[in-house]
């Protein structure tokens, strides 16, 4: 691939990153604290819940004993509320489930009432920092990967994609975990406004403990995630393929309608992607905390699952697709737009649309003709 288009490929990408992540950024907070062990909802929570269940009947004990500790208690105090201040072996009956979580909503105005408006784009500097050489790189080593196995493999077919894919996945995570290590730090920081956790003492804090290694803290969580952007990245190109064909489009040219094609084809890729692949990023946020009992990736995920059960590894799966679904599509989007635009104005080839990939996929409807093809007919 030609130096200039790697560089359209890297400016393109963190283009396409930038804008969706300046867009979703309340919902990745959100996200953070909901995949957290520590998000602070389910505290926030006890007293209304208390409330709703007050009146509902007398609250009997198994002995003396816990019948007098639970009479220290305020009075107030639900059968679940008890249960949680006074442990799980002193409140009566079965242990109640964990209260539901609150919807994204809720967590937002918990958010905000409590931290202010401002603490929803928490993590949002060291994110731009990150996204836009993250995006970049990625795009810029898929398509470079997708280049070298083209040559070696069936072009454009879902072996191609995999394995590019995966390679852009390696080579974007082990180059910038520090910076997402140290997003998620400050999106934990629950302190109110003057008294926040600063990025300088953040990083300082990190280093001082744990020096270097500290900051790759989650990486293993990461790398399996990048069987997320495989399954993204087949899908995708499956998808944006047919969606051509359907409306048997000239590859070479784009239109309003294409982009809308674009945005289409990245929601429903990062959506099934994301449900698939999502346990990892609850392993990784926790990993990733600050003096937690979660020592290594598989560990965290039995933790998580003996604890919280089959819910907790999908802890905030809502709020994450509520967020992805708008960001992929912008920055895939964006991704396409810039990069046509770059290479229309330079002249160059577009070779983001192999015409070879209808057959390396099995489909038998040719690619239209163009009118440049007609005329040397």
């Amino acid at each position: 691939m030609a130096t200039r288009d790697t560089f359209v490929h890297l400016l393109a990408g963190g283009t396409g990153g930038t804008v969706g992540a300046v867009a979703t950024c309340p919902l990745e907070v959100v996200k953070t604290r909901l995949q957290s062990s520590r998000s602070g909802f389910e505290r926030l929570q006890v007293p209304s819940i208390a409330s709703e269940q007050h009146g509902r009947g007398s609250v009997t004990c198994r002995s003396v004993g816990q019948r007098r500790l639970l009479h220290t208690a305020p009075p107030h105090l639900s059968r679940q509320a008890a249960h949680l201040v006074l442990g799980p072996d002193l409140g009566p009956g079965p242990a109640p489930s964990r209260p539901a979580g609150p919807g994204l909503l809720q967590c937002i105005r918990i958010i905000v009432e409590n931290e202010g408006p401002y603490a929803l784009f928490k993590g949002l500097g060291p994110n731009l920092v990150g996204v836009a050489p993250s995006r970049a790189i990625y795009f810029c080593a898929y398509q470079n990967a997708k280049q070298f196995f083209n040559g070696r493999f069936t072009p454009e077919t879902p072996l191609v994609h995999m394995t590019s894919a995966m390679c852009a996945g390696f080579t974007s995570c082990t180059l910038t975990n520090p910076i997402w290590f140290i997003k998620t730090r400050l999106q934990l920081d629950q302190q109110q406004f003057g008294k926040r956790l600063r990025l300088a003492d953040c990083v300082y804090r990190v280093y001082s403990q744990q020096g270097l290694r500290g900051f790759y803290r989650g990486i293993t969580a990461s790398y399996f995630g990048i069987t997320e952007t495989m399954i993204h990245f087949v899908i995708y190109e499956r998808l944006k393929r047919r969606l051509q064909l359907y409306r048997s489009a000239d590859p070479t040219t784009k239109t309003s309608w294409d982009f809308v094609e674009f945005m289409l084809a990245g929601a429903v890729s990062k959506t099934v992607a994301s449900s698939v692949a999502y346990p990892h990023e609850v392993a990784r946020t926790r990993l990733r905390e600050e003096g937690t009992k979660y020592r290594s990736f598989f560990q965290t995920l039995y933790v998580v699952w003996t604890e919280e059960g089959y819910r907790g590894l999908y802890r905030g799966l809502g709020t994450q697709l509520v967020r992805q679904i708008p960001n992929t599509a912008i920055m895939m989007s964006t991704y396409e737009a810039v990069v046509y635009l770059l290479r229309d104005q330079s002249g160059s080839s577009d070779d983001l649309y192999d015409d070879d990939s209808d057959a390396a996929y099995g489909d038998a409807t040719p690619a239209p003709t163009t009118q440049s093809q007609q005329s040397s007919v």
